[in-house]
């Protein structure tokens, strides 16, 4: 028992291990050595095995209730499951994450439940910080894919700004992040960008005319975009979070995809230095290539966080908590920085590639060298023949497998979302 107090005493009291059995005896001395390097909680430096990943698995598991020989659950939740397949396939952590009260909370009767939430979180937190946000504070995983995650930061702060009404947005062509707005049921104020060369960009002069405009009791938050198909580009996040801080309006940033780039985190990172940002919400399937339903909810007041954590509305899935952390443990820091380096370089192998075939047909390479994720091209001869030339070269790439690639035709099409349309 001194092994698991000595190494999780920070994330789980001892109070919570008083069922538990297993003695340093019964643990691996390469399990000991392992763990004892992770005392601090962060992402080991390099991967581990998939044998001890799976016996770290397997001991927390025995440290949950309905894994224990003797016990008799009489609850109307106690870990119950009828397949022996869905039991190994969630390693026997039933429980999930959370109590009805906070998803961070320490359930006594899944000690080992809890543990996994708690590693996972402050692996996650230092994963951050290796990626270029060094001031980011707290972070939690939710079982909630981006948009949903966007919303709980939104009903967090109108307990915060109870007279808050619209969302000051930026305009970005994906459905999730606005009806992330109307679904928590606020009025999204969207602010079209200026074109400036072949990019798109944040248009700060439009934003802080809203801002007077409307006035700023009335806004619950700045909501800005960091990752984004080309030609558009990441938000003017420095001057967005400065102008937060000069009107006192909190501001929220979707970071859908960007800890993949160096560059979103810097904005990030110096966002928050110069101005205010109150949170930034990323995808773990687009960053961490894990299955889809989960995102990391992140800050830099530990305590606001907290708050976005307690809104939460019961347990929660341990799913994309175990996923994540399997896949960070297998990679180590040093396999994610790696990662991170790589896609930088077949970055610059796309856009050398991409711009050779444009010139060879007589199209160009848009310059968009704010946008360090996604890249565009033109279509102007498939355009001049009819729209459905150029859709018809994406439903041409998807049918050779290559998946992603969007053709976007001119005019541009209407797009309906509640009561709300859209050209684009």
């Amino acid at each position: 028992m001194g092994l698991y107090l000595g190494c999780f005493r920070k994330y789980v009291t001892r109070k919570y291990f008083f069922f538990v059995s297993l003695t340093e005896k019964e643990i691996s001395s390469d399990w000991f050595v392992t763990v004892k390097t992770e005392r601090k909680g962060k992402c080991p430096e390099e991967g581990w095995s998939e044998s001890t990943i799976e016996l770290f698995l397997n001991e927390l598991a025995v440290m949950d209730s309905n894994n224990f020989l003797g016990n008799c659950g009489v609850g109307e939740r106690e870990g119950r499951v009828a397949s022996s397949l869905v039991a190994r396939r969630h390693y026997r952590l039933i429980h999930g994450i959370g109590r009805s009260g906070d998803i961070a909370a320490i359930q006594p009767k899944a000690t080992g439940s809890s543990l996994l939430n708690k590693l996972t979180n402050s692996v996650v937190l230092d994963i951050l910080k290796l990626s270029g946000v060094r001031s980011v504070t707290s972070c939690f995983v939710v079982p909630m894919a981006t948009g949903m995650s966007l919303t709980l930061c939104f009903l967090t702060l109108r307990h915060k700004r109870p007279k808050g009404r619209y969302i000051i947005w930026p305009r970005i062509d994906q459905k999730s992040c606005f009806k992330a707005m109307i679904t928590a049921g606020f009025e999204p104020v969207v602010v079209e960008n200026i074109l400036e060369g072949d990019e798109l960009r944040t248009d700060m002069e439009a934003v802080e005319r809203k801002v007077q405009e409307l006035g700023a009791e009335n806004i619950l938050c700045i909501h800005s975009t960091t990752s984004c198909f080309a030609p558009r580009v990441p938000d003017r996040l420095e001057e967005l979070a400065t102008m937060s801080a000069k009107y006192d309006i909190p501001h929220v940033v979707n970071n859908a995809y960007g800890v993949q780039s160096s560059k979103c985190m810097h904005l990030i990172q110096q966002g928050a230095r110069v101005g205010r940002i109150d949170a930034f919400v990323q995808s773990l399937d687009k960053n961490f290539m894990v299955p889809v339903g989960g995102a990391i909810i992140a800050g830099f007041n530990e305590s606001f966080i907290q708050e976005i954590s307690r809104m939460y509305p019961g347990r929660a899935s341990a799913s994309p908590s175990l996923d994540v952390l399997i896949t960070l443990l297998t990679l180590g820091a040093s396999g994610y920085r790696k990662l991170l380096a790589e896609q930088k370089e077949m970055y610059t192998y796309l856009a050398q590639e991409l711009k050779r075939l444009a010139a060879a047909h007589g199209e160009r390479l848009l310059h968009t060298p704010h946008n360090p994720i996604s890249l565009a091209m033109s279509l102007d001869d498939l355009q001049t023949q009819s729209g459905k030339s150029v859709t018809q070269l994406g439903s041409m790439l998807f049918t050779r497998q290559v998946s992603g690639a969007r053709g976007v035709p001119t005019p541009l099409s209407q797009c309906r979302l509640g009561c709300w349309h859209h050209t684009g």
